[in-house]
């Protein structure tokens, strides 16, 4: 087994989870719960903690493993070191955009004059979730790096399963529609702005 191969996926996925904890802990601090998840547990049926138990912290649980799969398996075998430039290239891209988007969106929102404001400018003109998109680079990037076995290939499910749940699920459906209902220019930013991959925003007709 390469070393080198396992300390490069170990290290890259150490500073991408660090960095996010860190990010959340920071922006969470001395705030209530996340109005999604009181949401949620608003129509538990029964006990709202059992509920809790295994409708989110269980299937969490069951969804990691799969989207961690990536990272198992480059951990192994020694393979061709051919995908690593461009398995470290995509989680770079990644990265850039999940840093340089929370970054930016902190530093609105810290502005109390921006309560009911869009956020419209930097990597947020070109997508509406810069750091969504990042995070399915990232994984993306990981599975890349898996590659270099042919077993790596059936990782592939790993990215897909993340790029879905931040597209279809419990990323971007569930914050636009509460973002939506709190801030009037939204709709506007949705029908100028794309939803996921950057690119130039449409012109007004």
């Amino acid at each position: 087994m390469a070393a080198w191969r396992r300390i490069l996926v170990t290290t890259l996925t150490a500073v991408w989870g660090l960095r996010l904890a860190w990010h959340i802990w920071r922006r969470n601090r001395g705030k209530p719960q996340d109005r999604r998840y009181v949401a949620l547990l608003a129509r538990a049926p029964g006990n709202p903690n059992l509920y809790a138990l295994y409708s989110v912290y269980l299937l969490q649980g069951v969804v990691m493993w799969v989207v961690s799969l990536p990272v198992q398996v480059a951990q192994y075998g020694d393979g061709t070191w051919v995908v690593v430039p461009f398995g470290v290239a995509l989680w770079l891209v990644g990265y850039g955009f999940e840093a340089i988007g929370d970054a930016q969106l902190a530093r609105f929102s810290a502005d109390s004059s921006n309560r009911r404001n869009v956020l419209d400018s930097g990597l947020w003109r070109y997508t509406r979730h810069p750091n969504y998109f990042g995070d399915a680079c990232v994984w993306w990037g990981f599975f890349v790096l898996a590659c270099h076995e042919w077993v790596g290939l059936g990782t592939v499910v790993a990215p897909l399963a993340m790029t879905y749940l931040l597209t279809r699920v419990t990323g971007k459906p569930l914050l636009e529609k509460s973002i939506r209902d709190r801030r009037p220019g939204y709709a506007e930013y949705l029908a100028r702005t794309s939803g996921f991959f950057p690119r130039p925003p449409r012109k007004k007709a």
